[in-house]
C-alpha cells in the first residue's frame, strides 16, 4: 500500500459503519492519522480499534454533525490530538422519511436537511478554518446520485444531497487561491447498513438502476475520497464525482 499520506490527519464523520468505516480504514492504510467520528461510539471504537491493529494512529470523538458546537469540538479535538487537520471526508448522512412530498412530514423535513445539509456547512465552516491558517487541505464532501436527479419519495434526501453540490462548488471557487481544494462524491446505490430495512426485491429493482449490474462497495467509493484527498488530485477543486456504476448514464 502506498504511504502517500504519510503524516497527515485526516477527519471521517459518520465513520462507525458503511462508506466513513471504508474510508477511515483506507485512509490508515495511505498512512494517515484518522480522527474517528460518529454517534455509534461502540461501532466506532471498533474502527479506532482497527485502525491501530493495522498500525495507524487513530481516535475516536463521539460528536452528532447536526450540533454546530459539537463540529467545532470536533475539529478542535482533532487538531489537539493530531496537531493539524489536512483532510476531511464530511460522510454523515441518514435516509430519512420516505413519503410523497404533500406527505412529508415537518419534522422528517427539518431532520433530513439538518443531518444531510446543515452538518456539513458546519464540518466545512470549522475545518475551513484550521485549513486557512495551514495553507492547505482538501475535503470530500459526500453527496450522492441523487445530488444531481430526483427520485420519487425522497425529497429531504434529493434536496440535501443537491445542496451539498452546490455549497463544495461555492466553497472551492472561494479557498482554491489558498491552498484548500473542495470537492463532492455522488455514490450510486452502495451495500451498506443505510440500506439495511431494503426488502430483497428493493435492493433487486436497485441493482437494475445500475447498468453495471451490481450494487457499488463502500471500498470502491472510499478509493475515489482518498484520490480525491492526496496530491494525484492537486488541480481538482469544485467537482462532483459520481461512482455509481453507470446509474447517471442511463
Amino acid at each position: 500500500m502506498d504511504k502517500d499520506l504519510q503524516g497527515k490527519t485526516a477527519l471521517v464523520t459518520g465513520a462507525a459503519s458503511g462508506i466513513g468505516r471504508a474510508v477511515a480504514l483506507l485512509y490508515g492504510q495511505h498512512g494517515a492519522k484518522v480522527m474517528v467520528s460518529d454517534i455509534d461510539e461502540e461501532q466506532g471504537r471498533q474502527v479506532v480499534a482497527k485502525l491501530k491493529a493495522a498500525g495507524a494512529e487513530a481516535r475516536f470523538f463521539k460528536a452528532d454533525v447536526g450540533d454546530p458546537a459539537q463540529c467545532y469540538r470536533l475539529v478542535q479535538e482533532t487538531v489537539a490530538a493530531f496537531g493539524t487537520l489536512d483532510m476531511a471526508c464530511n460522510n454523515a448522512g441518514i435516509t430519512g422519511e420516505l413519503s410523497r412530498t404533500a406527505d412529508y412530514s415537518l419534522d422528517g423535513w427539518q431532520r433530513i436537511i439538518n443531518v444531510n445539509l446543515n452538518s456539513v456547512f458546519f464540518c466545512l465552516k470549522y475545518e475551513l478554518e484550521v485549513m486557512l491558517k495551514q495553507g492547505a487541505g482538501s475535503i470530500i464532501n459526500m453527496s450522492s446520485i441523487l445530488g444531481q436527479v430526483g427520485t420519487p419519495t425522497l425529497a429531504g434526501y434529493v434536496t440535501a444531497k443537491h445542496g451539498v453540490i452546490g455549497l463544495t462548488q461555492t466553497a472551492a471557487q472561494e479557498y482554491a487561491a489558498e491552498g484548500i481544494r473542495i470537492n463532492a462524491v455522488g455514490p450510486g446505490y452502495i451495500d451498506t447498513p443505510l440500506l439495511k430495512d431494503f426488502s430483497a426485491e428493493t435492493k433487486q429493482a436497485l441493482v437494475a438502476l445500475h447498468p453495471i449490474g451490481r450494487l457499488g462497495r463502500a471500498e470502491e467509493v472510499a478509493e475515489l475520497v482518498i484520490w480525491l484527498s492526496s496530491n494525484k488530485a492537486s488541480f481538482v477543486t469544485g467537482s462532483y464525482y459520481p461512482v455509481d456504476g453507470g446509474y447517471l448514464a442511463r
